[in-house]
């Protein structure tokens, strides 16, 4: 480990004790927290046999839950494109599943059909940009991209958000498919990162906020479609915000995330549309969504903007919602969602990327972080696989390496060391340095074993083997503390207090007698 991040580790060490993150054995935390892994062009742009690779591989590193962006504009394509078509609309109503083009749906439909089979659960992302028909016209000159998404009609979200609603409610008949009922799905969130211009536009509309008053609208309005085609009891969740925005106040400029939500909970006066409290009532969501993306940092370093809102200030989002609780409009302690987080690699992106060791450190760091706050409910990855450069540009700009290289597994399928990060993270710090003649030192270790089944039943237990390799590594892996670790955690989170020889590395092996005989090894955790 190098000087540089040997030192960054002491610090986070402080700062989490200094903080009360540093949970000890028993401690409050997130103890059952969805694991999610979103990586659309893999899962919904691809044919049958690669969403099913790639949902079987999400399986075995032990996704959880993926989320699945379901664009309006997609769904839409083509269902007014001629007189023909336009009637057909007009008489079903865009409330009804079958007035879309039959196909647009199957690509959805054989995803939730997947994600049953292997019992992973379906969160899908409703949102636009929508078709023309559902959006208002932008002003001449605006840039293509906030044009689509400008002033979405809201009444019109509504009717297409029936429309899924009903898709998915378990009890349509898949016209594509024998006439068999779809799953039913009961995870949701209302449109993406509503505090950028390419997902709502205008952002700012005459120096003003617009688009906090227009999300809220899409929000109630969608919140309430769901509620009218059975799932007012699903999870469903409000903002799926973006982590940071820019001081500049034109329509395109991405609006900072506490500035979006001062705004959309009205914290500030009654600005645009605080009314629609008055008529709605309180948001109600399961939690609110936000992608606390770190950039390059590591999760636990905030950006220079104070009105950003990343990981490392995540509780400033909580202190938020809990200012938005106090004047009624939204229930207390209002938990939070991780749905989108990542590093990009170098390799392959020298522009963006941070080196495939930090991506697994921090990946780790992440789960460690969000397992230590009791407010979040599930933390995300983005994405399983790398993917492919943008090839008509040249391979030195940045335009080449424009999509996102932030894969567990490199666009080849090779693992890179965030594979293992995930599946099996793993951390230890010293606490405490107990005889610094000899470099006896107290060492708290926190893992998951992620890749293993949930809920296993009473009986089948797994164990993990805490393992010490001394700095200079002459002494091999020799088992330090008690002895072996039984994780009786559900989601198979495991913490231990040992004591090593001396400074070096920290290793977990995993074993289950009532299994088959396996053995895995987590990233090394290195203490100092």
């Amino acid at each position: 480990m190098s000087h540089r991040r040997t030192t960054a580790r002491r610090s986070l060490v402080l700062g989490l004790v200094g903080l009360g993150l540093l949970a000890p054995s028993g401690a409050q935390a997130a103890q059952n927290q969805l694991g999610i892994i979103q990586d659309d062009d893999l899962l919904v742009y691809r044919d049958d046999a690669t969403r099913d690779a790639a949902m079987r591989q999400m399986k075995e590193i032990g996704v959880d839950v993926v989320r699945v962006t379901l664009l309006w504009d997609r769904v839409a394509e083509g269902a007014r494109d001629t007189k023909a078509l336009d009637k057909r609309f007009r008489k079903l109503g865009a409330d009804d599943p079958r007035a879309y083009p039959k196909l647009n749906w199957d690509r959805y439909d054989r995803l939730v059909r997947a994600g049953k089979t292997l019992k992973i659960g379906v969160l899908f992302n409703i949102t636009g940009p929508g078709p023309k028909w559902g959006h208002g016209k932008a002003p001449a000159g605006t840039k293509s991209a906030v044009a689509k998404a400008w002033k979405p009609k809201e009444r019109e979200y509504y009717k297409f958000v029936q429309a899924v609603g009903k898709r998915y409610s378990g009890k349509f008949k898949d016209e594509n498919d024998g006439r068999q009922r779809l799953p039913k799905v009961q995870l949701w969130s209302l449109w993406n990162e509503p505090n950028q211009a390419g997902w709502l536009a205008p952002q700012w509309e005459n120096n003003k906020p617009a688009s906090p008053a227009l999300y809220r609208k899409l929000w109630f309005f969608g919140r309430r479609a769901l509620t009218s085609t059975g799932h007012g009891g699903d999870l469903i969740l409000a903002g799926e915000t973006a982590p940071i925005g820019v001081a500049e106040q034109t329509a395109k400029s991405p609006m900072r995330p506490k500035r979006f939500l001062r705004e959309f909970f009205c914290l500030d006066g009654n600005g645009a549309g605080c009314t629609d409290f008055d008529k709605e009532g309180p948001v109600q969501a399961t939690a609110w969504a936000h992608h606390p993306y770190t950039k390059k940092n590591a999760p636990f370093q905030r950006e220079s903007d104070p009105e950003a809102l990343t990981l490392a200030n995540i509780d400033e989002l909580g202190a938020l919602l809990d200012e938005a609780a106090a004047k009624g409009r939204v229930k207390q302690g209002l938990p939070i969602m991780s749905t989108e987080f990542g590093y990009e690699t170098n390799p392959p992106d020298p522009f963006q990327g941070i080196s495939l060791a930090d991506q697994a450190q921090n990946i780790v760091l992440g789960e460690f972080l969000t397992y230590n706050n009791p407010r979040i409910l599930g933390h995300s990855q983005f994405l399983l696989r790398d993917v492919s450069p943008v090839r008509k540009h040249k391979k030195d700009s940045k335009a080449y390496w424009f999509t996102y290289q932030s894969g567990l597994f490199n666009r080849t399928g090779t693992a890179k060391p965030a594979a293992g990060a995930w599946s099996f993270p793993l951390t230890a710090f010293t606490t405490a340095v107990v005889d610094p003649a000899t470099g006896l030192r107290d060492v708290s270790v926190w893992g998951m074993l992620r890749f293993r089944p949930n809920d296993r039943p009473a009986g089948a237990q797994d164990q993990v083997t805490i393992q010490w390799l001394s700095a200079d590594g002459t002494s091999g892996w020799l088992p330090v503390g008690p002895g072996p670790v039984t994780v009786t955690n559900g989601h198979g989170y495991f913490q231990a207090a040992v004591q090593t020889p001396g400074p070096g590395s920290i290793r977990a092996v995993w074993s289950n007698p009532n299994e088959k005989p396996f053995v895995a090894v987590s990233t090394i955790g290195k203490i100092g």
